[in-house]
């Protein structure tokens, strides 16, 4: 069988991580978070695969995770690389909680910089997908497909925006890119090229590499975070893949030695007055 694919390309803008999963070449892709920018990269990774765009997942409102959402659906159709030969369209997933935030994800995003908004460092004006849905409530407590053959499962992971949430997946993967960079791949060589099943975690902003997401922007909630991580600190396989919104790929065994962040939730943990 061929190996899933799992790839990253890096929008310009904040250089928040876009990433494609698909289950195998050739067919339908995922793509997860497609920022400012990184609609190119994600069209050539599409390419370079011979994928379909499927689907488009949005693991929280804020702009710097959505904003190629509408360039990317338009490009892949302009190329014939939407996954129903007959599409103008590709559904686009966000938690329910962040829909809001779509209406106008500069202003609701909140971020300034020398004077700038994010539509102003994005270089072109918001425009929403056309084809804009609710993460299925059933992914909560099921795996869901929004493309077939990739089987993702929710856990909500407020704190950083309202609706922010960790997406789960069991790949087999070979050994990639990805997961060296994650420090997880067998050091035997003889075996790195086996493919095996992996947990993998979509942590966006909440979870990075020696970091969490910062909550002083609208609608964040710093006791809400710890909550949040506390929880997930508990609950993940510490062997959980995480592919963070932000910066390097890592594993929950290596955030537990060495996040100091999530040392402190694990102490406070949702505890108003600690």
């Amino acid at each position: 069988a061929d190996p899933m694919i799992l790839e990253r390309t890096i929008a310009p803008v904040f250089a928040a991580n876009c990433y494609v999963l698909a289950p195998a070449p050739g067919g339908p892709a995922l793509v997860v978070d497609p920022g400012a920018g990184a609609a190119r990269g994600a069209l050539a990774l599409l390419r370079s695969h011979r994928l379909r765009l499927g689907a488009v997942l949005l693991t929280h409102g804020h702009a710097d995770h959505v904003w190629d959402a509408a360039a990317l659906i338009e490009a892949a159709h302009a190329e014939g690389a939407l996954a129903s030969d007959d599409a103008v369209d590709a559904p686009v997933y966000i938690p329910g909680p962040d829909r809001y935030r779509l209406d106008d994800p500069d202003a609701t995003t909140g971020i300034r910089v020398e004077g700038m908004g994010f539509a102003d460092m994005a270089g072109t004006p918001w425009r929403a997908p056309s084809d804009l849905r609710v993460f299925p409530g059933e992914g909560f407590s099921d795996a869901v497909e929004l493309v077939p053959g990739l089987a993702i499962r929710a856990v909500a992971a407020p704190g950083h925006s309202e609706g922010s949430t960790v997406f789960f997946l069991n790949a087999d993967l070979a050994a990639c890119d990805l997961l060296y960079e994650a420090e997880a791949v067998d050091v035997d060589p003889s075996r790195a090229d086996e493919e095996r099943p992996r947990l993998v975690a979509l942590s966006a902003d909440v979870i990075f590499k020696g970091s969490v997401g910062r909550t002083d922007l609208p609608g964040g909630d710093q006791v809400q975070m710890w909550a949040t991580l506390r929880f997930l600190a508990s609950a993940i396989d510490p062997d959980t893949v995480l592919l963070p919104g932000h910066g390097a790929a890592t594993t929950m065994a290596h955030e537990h030695h060495a996040n100091p962040y999530l040392a402190e939730a694990k102490i406070r943990g949702g505890d108003r007055h600690a």
